[in-house]
């Protein structure tokens, strides 16, 4: 066991590596760039997201300053540029990390981050670990919340399903498990707005954030109420597809077992329906659903959370990644690709080493990774 987590270990290295080289040259042949996206507000012509972040702040926030800089134009790689100081672009390059070959761009990023160093965002004053720690409440709350609350009530409902397979309470409950899987997360966010959230119908629900204004003034248990009240719409959202993914999951896995040999023997030697599924059945069932956990916490935690946060305005790690994206911060987006990737990693290791804890049958000894 132990060298089988040493070799997962070591090949992590190759493909974080991997992961960071194939991004860093796709980002080299994308159009546009900071320095872009700079030219491109100071000229009056961006209204994309960088005057979201920016705050109207920073070293090139003041245009009287450019047009004093400003001289005749000049031939220059970025569109836009004619007019300005051919120094003052070659500034912005030296700011941002351009005025250095894309090599020893690449080889001095994978350096820092070896040394778990990630910068400071290109258009915010603030390191980007602690950019990902003050959106960091938000994401957790999402995917903690959904991923307990999918489990709670997919188990239950799945197990119900397959020792009721065929009956009319599997027919509808598939009905509505399927429909709920047919309808995307951001259109069924849209509709509980318009139904609950004032939007045409009942105001039962606040709108934006978390909490609400003076949360931190409210009694201990007003709080939780808040907090619970806030989540309400997003979870639900969130969570339709995913609890019909894990219903289904937990189905599937108590049917394949229930048609064994060994299930047949327990009900010959006179076990009751009840001893048989949860001293013979349950065990083997719940390995693939309670191994997967770790993989849909983080699933749950990083991925599928951009549109609802958006809808629901909550300013969490999926708005920061677009966001990154969309204004070219690049020391967000790798910093936050490098993160994620590695805690994908520890995950996908964390998922098989469970396998071995629920069933220790499994010898990842005797395989080859």
């Amino acid at each position: 066991m132990g060298a089988y987590i040493v070799r997962r270990l070591l090949l992590m290295l190759p493909t974080l590596l991997g992961i960071l080289f194939v991004s860093f040259v796709v980002v080299q042949f994308a159009p546009g760039g900071p320095v872009d996206r700079v030219i491109a507000q100071l000229s009056g012509a961006d209204t994309g997201g960088l005057s979201r972040v920016s705050g109207g702040g920073g070293d090139f926030g003041n245009r009287g300053q450019v047009n004093a800089a400003a001289a005749d134009a000049v031939n220059s790689k970025y569109r836009g540029a004619q007019g300005l100081d051919p120094a003052f672009i070659k500034s912005l390059e030296k700011q941002f990390g351009f005025d250095k070959p894309a090599p020893e761009r690449f080889a001095l990023m994978v350096w820092n981050y070896a040394r778990l160093d990630f910068g400071k965002s290109y258009f915010r004053d603030i390191s980007v670990i602690e950019l990902i720690k003050e959106k960091l409440p938000v994401s957790m709350s999402l995917g903690i919340w959904m991923t307990l609350l999918g489990y709670l009530i997919s188990i239950p409902l799945g197990i119900r399903k397959a020792v009721k397979d065929g009956t009319p309470f599997d027919t509808w409950t598939s009905g509505v498990i399927i429909i709920g899987f047919a309808i995307p997360g951001f259109l069924f966010a849209i509709l509980l707005i318009i139904l609950f959230a004032g939007g045409s119908f009942f105001n039962w629900f606040p709108l934006r954030g978390l909490t609400s204004d003076g949360w931190s003034s409210f009694p201990w248990y007003w709080k939780i109420i808040d907090y619970f009240w806030h989540l309400t719409l997003p979870l639900i959202a969130m969570g339709i597809s995913a609890f019909a993914t894990m219903t289904l999951l937990t189905k599937n896995s108590f049917m394949d077992e229930i048609r064994k040999q060994y299930v047949m023997t327990a009900r010959a030697k006179g076990c009751s329906e009840r001893q048989v599924l949860y001293n013979h059945i349950f065990r083997n069932a719940m390995l693939i659903v309670i191994a997967g956990f770790p993989g849909a916490f983080i699933h749950a935690f990083f991925s599928g959370s951009l549109l609802i946060e958006t809808i629901f305005s909550l300013d969490g790690l999926g708005l920061l990644s677009f966001e990154s994206v969309l204004n070219r911060d690049y020391p967000v987006v790798f910093g936050t690709l490098y993160i994620f990737s590695l805690l994908g990693l520890v995950v996908n290791l964390i998922s098989d080493l469970t396998y071995m804890w629920i069933d220790p049958r499994i010898d990842f000894e005797a395989r080859e990774v």
